[in-house]
């Protein structure tokens, strides 16, 4: 008799608590009905909320670097998080009164700020860094009250069909061996793999629109001497014409002097022709034409490259990136471990008998209330635990593969554009001497060709070969600078180098 009155005191306290969780519920509804005007009142009624819900999280905008670069590449346990990012709204308006402004001033870095601030990319993956965010509240809602409810008819084979239960159910899960709590790390991990790839947009736009101006100066420099080359061709067929007329030299002269001039013509539009598509693609970036602006490339680019020096991998959004997916992995093949332990629950129950007999106590629109405790697990899913384990075990495997993999492509590019860089300083001062030569054989040819020594030929030849060693020396002098700004986002140091640090960029503020 004791056992069974503890029993039953037992079940009566558990019925009344999840009265009084009802009770708590129905309240908090009543209370934002009533008092939603009240501020203070809003206070209260986003304290209970708390009880049901988690609590909004705005971190996901701040990524803070010295955090995220605290990992090591040969020490794979190591874990990273990632630099911060802060989220702030900035107004079209405002951005479209700068661009009146910015069109007078606008200078290289300025540029490149602009372009990052428009660019759609960089949207999006902001828009997806947001609903990740969003994603690790879903899963922590799991750790919150689940409840339900409904109407239904009564059993219609009974032949009841005019009866309906109103029924309001309340789960709480106690205990589910860190299940919840890996889904909320997976979410999380996956929050860092986000960041990274607004990193990885700013980058790569900041050198798009770097590449850009660099070869529209390149290409400008190069319409220039196409052009004087032009001029100088059409200075020596002016005298092939006029030797040509006083019977001095062979009327084909003129005719192999105008031949050049056309290929030089060719070649000054095909020049152009780069230099407008490379202009069309830097309005597209920065959204307004600007083809007259002279580009400026800054004398720190060089300096502050710091090309020979060894690169911080952990640092590289690209190595984040693949160094974050591993860690997604990780808790992936966590979460399957775990999936063969149960999961604990406290199950409260309500329901209401309307127009007929309650088939839990068969009391005429009876009321029923019940409290339980529930585990439940899955003992076998036809080996589907087995293969998910191996799928995730494989898929780590792929992960540390790719973090290998993009640090010998890093480490490939940066050793590449090194070289490539050290082999156009040697060529310029080739090229330097070779202009000089050039220029010193054309004065010598002019005056023998006038002797009547040489052949218009190799007076136009030697024309060429000034324009040619000019337009090499100018290739070579912006292939450094187009291998610098590959060498800054290949490395990941655009932020630094571009002052993009501390600055909104489509409502996202970077600090290191």
């Amino acid at each position: 008799m004791d056992f069974l009155f503890h029993i039953k005191k037992i079940r009566f306290f558990l019925r009344l608590i999840v009265v009084k969780f009802y009770l708590c519920f129905g309240l908090l509804f009543f209370s934002a009905a009533v008092f939603s005007e009240n501020s203070s009142n809003k206070k209260l009624i986003e304290s209970l909320n708390q009880v049901f819900k988690p609590k909004e999280n705005d971190q996901y905008k701040i990524v803070e670097f010295k955090k995220l670069s605290n990992f090591s590449y040969i020490d794979r346990s190591t874990q990273e998080v990632l630099p911060t990012v802060i989220l702030k709204s900035v107004g079209s308006q405002s951005i479209s009164r700068r661009l009146v402004a910015l069109e007078k001033e606008i200078d290289f870095l300025s540029a490149i700020r602009l372009a990052i601030q428009r660019n759609p990319e960089i949207s999006q993956a902001i828009a997806f860094l947001a609903s990740q965010n969003s994603s690790i509240d879903v899963a922590k809602s799991q750790y919150y009250p689940q409840i339900s409810g409904g109407v239904s008819t009564s059993d219609l084979s009974s032949g009841q069909h005019g009866q309906q239960l109103l029924s309001l159910n309340a789960t709480q899960m106690l205990y589910d061996f860190g299940k919840t709590k890996t889904s909320v790390n997976i979410e999380k991990a996956k929050l860092l793999l986000e960041q990274a790839n607004v990193l990885v947009s700013i980058d790569d736009i900041a050198n798009q629109v770097a590449a850009a101006m660099i070869n529209i100066e390149r290409y400008k420099s190069l319409s220039n001497t196409a052009q004087q080359q032009i001029l100088g061709i059409q200075g020596i067929l002016n005298i092939a014409n006029l030797r040509a007329n006083a019977g001095i030299s062979s009327q084909a002269d003129p005719i192999q002097a105008q031949s050049y001039l056309e290929s030089a013509r060719s070649n000054l539009i095909a020049q152009q022709l780069l230099l407008k598509q490379y202009q069309q693609r830097l309005r597209t970036l920065l959204g307004f034409d600007i083809s007259n602006r002279h580009w400026i490339i800054p004398d720190h680019l060089v300096n502050a490259s710091d090309l020979f020096r060894d690169p911080e991998f952990n640092t590289i959004p690209a190595m984040i990136v693949a160094r974050t997916e591993v860690e997604v992995v990780q808790y992936q093949k966590h979460q399957t471990d775990l999936s063969r332990y149960p999961t604990l629950f406290v199950k409260g129950s309500l329901n209401q008998a309307i127009n007929g007999v309650n088939p839990n106590n068969n009391k005429d629109d009876g009321f029923y209330s019940s409290v339980m405790f529930e585990a439940s697990s899955h003992f076998y899913q036809g080996g589907a635990i087995s293969a998910q384990t191996r799928a995730v075990s494989y898929a780590e495997q792929a992960a540390r593969s790719k973090v290998n993999a993009v640090y010998m492509d890093v480490l490939d590019q940066i050793r590449i554009t090194r070289e490539d860089i050290k082999n156009k300083q040697r060529l310029i001062k080739v090229l330097v001497a070779r202009q000089e030569t050039a220029v010193r054989t054309r004065e010598l040819y002019q005056e023998q060709y006038k002797l009547g020594t040489r052949s218009v030929i190799d007076l136009l030849n030697a024309e060429i070969a000034i324009h040619t060693a000019n337009s090499e020396l100018e290739n070579a002098r912006y292939d450094i600078y187009s291998n610098l700004a590959h060498f800054i986002k290949v490395t990941g140091r655009s932020r630094d180098i571009y002052q993009l640090n501390h600055i909104s960029i489509q409502g996202i503020e970077v600090q290191p």
